[in-house]
């Protein structure tokens, strides 16, 4: 059976800037950690990755799977699902929400729903998940913020 969890963070940049990480595919490995390759299958007309090759190595979890991308129409929500069952999970589905705030930061909202192929205790399930999405998070804007002061 499938969680789904969510959490948020503020990052010091408007949306436009923290949309453009996070569609920037190709430099996932040069900031996400566990992300070891990343390929974009298939393109949107506007350039918009559509379908994008993950291959993932978090230690204990290794794993190659694609994804399949839809964008709000003004970038402010990127969601995915996984294309198929990959060797460690069943099912995966998975969005963030970019807000603005009124001092020019961003509010980045991750919901992230995932079945697993291999059994975990629901307890350690929801522990890994946390640890994924705390660290996706913080990596996300690590790199949002460093780019932006690069400016």
């Amino acid at each position: 059976m499938a969680d789904s969890s969510t959490q948020s963070i503020v990052i010091d940049a408007p949306p436009e800037r923290v949309a453009a990480v996070i569609c920037d595919f190709a430099s996932y490995p040069e900031w996400a950690e566990a992300v070891k390759r990343v390929e974009v299958l298939e393109e949107y007309e506007d350039g918009y990755a559509s379908q994008v090759r993950f291959t993932l190595d978090a230690g204990v979890l290794a794993d190659e799977y694609t994804l399949v991308y839809e964008y709000a129409e003004d970038i402010s929500r990127i969601e995915w699902r996984l294309e198929g069952p990959s060797r460690m999970q069943k099912s995966q589905t998975g969005s963030y929400d970019i807000e603005p705030n009124p001092d020019g930061t961003s509010t980045v909202t991750y919901t992230l729903e995932v079945e697993l192929s291999v059994g975990m205790l629901g307890m350690f399930r929801r522990k890994a998940e946390k640890m994924i999405m705390d660290n996706a998070l913080k990596q996300l804007k690590r790199r949002v913020e460093t780019q932006s002061a690069a400016l």
